[in-house]
This record gives structure tokens, C-alpha cells and sequence, in this order.
């Protein structure tokens, strides 16, 4: 039986989904701490073994181990270019570590080195319009001290000048087309894809997470990355637009594959075009090393809380290994991660700036929650998580009038993600495999 082992290394656990690549059956999954010292690899091949995955079974990963992707962006005006790189940063997996808009200065350059990016990613002005501050910044960049390779994605009609910059200095980058070539519209994919070859190329490598040169070559994507791609596959697979809420340790991150109808299809409302495959990550939402930010989080956003709940969440951060003991306290953990899930999905769906319009996730018909602390509940318990997502109704944005819910409980959409390119009909029955037959609105059975 031809299969496909697909592996994500992960901070804290590497996960494995073996995946018949003829008919996209899941045929077992496992799951083992990551194994960082002394090799990722130590990991992976325990994961494998637990599912039987032979030597001849290939091998495909993704992984955010060592930090993830960690990305700068250096544009041109913050809320045009600057804006629209850092969009296009998330989408591609990456945690995006800076924004620097303007000319750099001396200034500008040390916050770049502090925050020690893995890569830069360098944007400005539109096709024909300003040159003079895309050229400054490859200048600049091409000067200073900062291995992170960069990729140039501004004003096609300074790109030229930017390569020839940096190849004076022998730094490495690439170049791609603008990610805003007019006003109103953005062009995600070039960077998207140029982003990922730096990533395969100099930062996996870079963050020493192996020896093992066949860790490299199954390497794919950042995680991140590779989910997005999974829930691409999983909309276009069910015909329905899809949001994913990922409830993490640390971060809560929102996913969303739409398909724009009516004016939102044909206008350009907005200076900076949204991006209709889109992920944000909210690094102060975590189900423990940011717990107190969930907290003070839903205080802002005046969401209720239970008595107990600050008892519970406060000390997580401090003891982000604690588990519920109880009943009790596996109610207050569901309760973190149900605001957590609240507020982050707000966030993804509010404007980026005032004028603009929300994100129109009315449509949605098809809302997954992931994250340890859904896979692990009861179905009933994660449920409601998600249900207080789609009746959110004073978040600011229109919710889903009739999406079923379902959990990513063997957590696929990364398999998916990552099969794909190489098994594109495997990776749709896979994605399919989350969607039980329609059984009316809620919860999916």
C-alpha cells in the first residue's frame, strides 16, 4: 500500500499522520516530544516508528521548532506596503517580528539587529510609483551586519537596483514580484513561495535542528504554512469557505480561505486589498505561557468571566506544565481557551484600520477548532468553544449564520497541507475526512 508519512516538528511535540497517498485514507497517527537536543531527527523516527512507517515510506514535514519563521519586514508607508508585507509575512508561516516603514536610519538598523530576524522581507512602493526608498533600504540593508537573508518584493521598477545593492555586499536574497503593484490590490503568492525557498534553504539549516540531511529534504514549509495550505485544500474540497482556530500554548492563531462575492470581488475599498487566505496569529493569547493575556484581553473586550478563572489562569504562565486536576479546573481551562478563541477571531475579523470594512466571515460555512486543548476534550466540551465563536454577535463582525463545527482531532490539515502539491487528490479526501455528512447546523456528528 503506497503511503506517505507527513511530520510536523513542532516546539514542544512532533506530531505524525501516515497518509495512504492513493486514496487519502489516514491510516495512523502518533505523537513524541520533540527532541531538540540532541537531533529532531531522534523524534521523528520514534513517530514513525509508532505509526510503521518503514525506510521506504517517503517522507514530508514541516516544522516551527527553534522559533519558527522569524520575519522582518521593511516597507516603504506602514500603512500601504509596510501593511501589506507583514500580511503577506503570516501568510507564508512566518511570526512576524517587525515592521520598519521609511527610510532606515542607525535607528531602524539596531532594531533590526535586536530582534534578529531569520529573514527580511523588503517591500516598497508600488509598481512605478516611489523608487528612492526602496533603493535607500537595500542600501542600508546591504550594509549592515545581519545575516538574515532578504527577499525584495517592492516597485518592480527599483528591483534591479535593490539586487545590485545587496550583491555588492555578497548578502543573500531573492527577488519576486511586488506584493503591492497598484493601490488597492495585493499579489500575496510570489513572496509567499519566495519566503518559503529562504526558509528551506538558509533557515532550516541555520537553526542547527539537525544533522541528518534527510531532514532538509523532507522539509516543506513552516507549519504554519503548511496549515494554511491545508485549509486552502480543505475550502476548496467541502466548496465551502473555512475558518480554523488554532488554540496553542503560546499564541492563538485564526486561519481563513474565503471566496469574495459581490462588491467585495470587484471594488478596492481598501488602500491595502485583503487577503482572502489569511491567517493571524495573536501572540498574547495562549492557553499558558500567555494565559494573563487571555486575561486581560477579555477584560478589554468586556467579556464575562467565571469566578476562579484569575486563580486558575495567572500562575500558567509561570508553570505552563500544569494540567487540570479536576473537573473543575479542566471547566476554567476550556474557559481560557473559549475566550482565547473569542478574541482572536475578533481580531482577524475587525479592520485594520478604521474605514475599512471587517472581514466578511458571514459566509463561512465551515468552522474548525484546533489546538491540544479542543483535540483532547470532550466532543461536547470543544464544542462549545466554537460555539461561542459563531454567536459572537457583539465582536463587531457579522458571524456565520449556518457553519458546522467541527475539531481537527487527528490534526490533518497540516498532512494536507504539505500532500498538496506532491498528492493533491489524497490531500482533498483527507481534508474531506473532517466534514461528516451535513446533519443540519452546529456541531458535526
Amino acid at each position: 500500500m503506497p503511503a506517505v508519512l507527513c511530520v510536523d516538528v513542532g516546539s514542544t511535540w512532533t506530531k505524525a499522520a501516515l497518509v495512504d497517498d492513493a486514496d487519502g485514507t489516514l491510516l495512523a497517527t502518533a505523537a513524541h516530544p520533540t527532541t531538540l537536543d540532541p537531533d529532531v531527527m531522534v523524534g521523528v523516527r520514534a513517530v514513525a516508528s509508532a505509526v510503521g512507517a518503514g525506510d521506504d515510506v517517503a517522507l514530508l514535514a514541516c516544522s516551527s521548532a527553534g522559533g519558527g519563521l522569524r520575519l522582518a519586514v521593511v516597507g516603504y508607508e506602514r500603512q500601504v506596503t509596510a501593511e501589506a508585507g507583514r500580511r503577506v509575512g503570516l501568510s507564508a508561516g512566518a511570526r512576524v517580528v517587525h515592521v520598519a516603514a521609511g527610510p532606515l536610519d542607525r535607528a531602524g538598523e539596531a532594531a533590526l539587529r535586536e530582534v534578529a530576524p531569520d529573514v527580511v522581507l523588503l517591500v516598497g512602493g508600488t509598481d512605478g510609483g516611489n523608487a528612492e526608498v526602496l533603493r535607500h533600504n537595500a542600501s542600508r540593508l546591504a550594509a549592515l551586519r545581519l545575516p538574515a537573508p532578504v527577499v525584495v518584493a517592492g516597485n518592480a521598477d527599483a528591483a534591479a537596483d535593490a539586487a545590485a545593492a545587496l550583491a555588492r555586499t555578497r548578502r543573500r536574497f531573492v527577488v519576486t514580484d511586488n506584493v503591492v503593484p497598484r493601490i488597492g490590490e495585493i499579489a500575496p503568492e510570489p513572496a509567499r513561495r519566495a519566503i518559503r525557498a529562504v526558509f528551506l534553504e538558509h533557515v532550516i539549516g541555520g537553526k542547527g535542528l539537525s544533522r541528518d540531511p534527510a531532514f532538509a529534504r523532507a522539509v516543506r514549509a513552516a507549519t504554519p504554512d503548511a496549515v494554511l495550505a491545508g485549509v486552502e485544500v480543505l475550502a476548496a474540497a467541502t466548496g465551502a469557505d473555512a475558518l480554523v482556530v488554532d488554540v496553542g500554548g503560546a499564541t492563538t492563531d485564526v486561519y481563513s480561505c474565503l471566496t469574495p462575492e459581490g462588491e467585495d470581488a470587484t471594488l478596492r475599498k481598501e488602500v491595502v486589498a485583503p487577503l482572502w487566505h489569511a491567517r493571524t496569529v495573536e501572540a498574547d493569547l495562549g492557553m499558558r505561557w500567555n494565559a494573563d493575556g487571555v486575561l486581560e484581553a477579555a477584560a478589554r473586550e468586556q467579556l464575562p468571566t467565571s469566578p476562579g478563572l484569575e486563580a486558575w489562569a495567572r500562575p500558567l504562565p509561570t508553570d505552563p506544565g500544569r494540567l487540570p486536576a479536576d473537573a473543575a479546573e479542566q471547566a476554567l481551562d476550556l474557559e481560557v481557551a473559549r475566550l482565547a478563541a473569542v478574541v482572536a477571531v475578533r481580531r482577524h475579523a475587525r479592520p485594520a484600520s478604521p474605514g475599512e470594512t471587517p472581514r466578511p466571515l458571514a459566509d463561512v460555512g465551515l468552522v474548525v477548532g484546533s489546538g491540544g486543548v479542543l483535540r483532547h476534550a470532550d466532543p461536547a466540551d470543544a464544542d462549545a468553544v466554537l460555539a461561542a465563536v459563531t454567536a459572537d454577535h457583539a465582536g463587531g463582525w457579522r458571524v456565520p449564520a449556518g457553519a458546522r463545527r467541527t475539531v481537527d482531532a487527528s490534526y490533518v490539515l497540516f498532512a494536507a497541507g504539505l500532500l498538496a502539491g506532491p498528492a493533491p487528490e489524497a490531500a482533498a479526501v483527507l481534508a474531506r475526512g473532517l466534514v461528516p455528512a451535513p446533519s443540519g447546523t452546529g456541531a458535526a456528528r
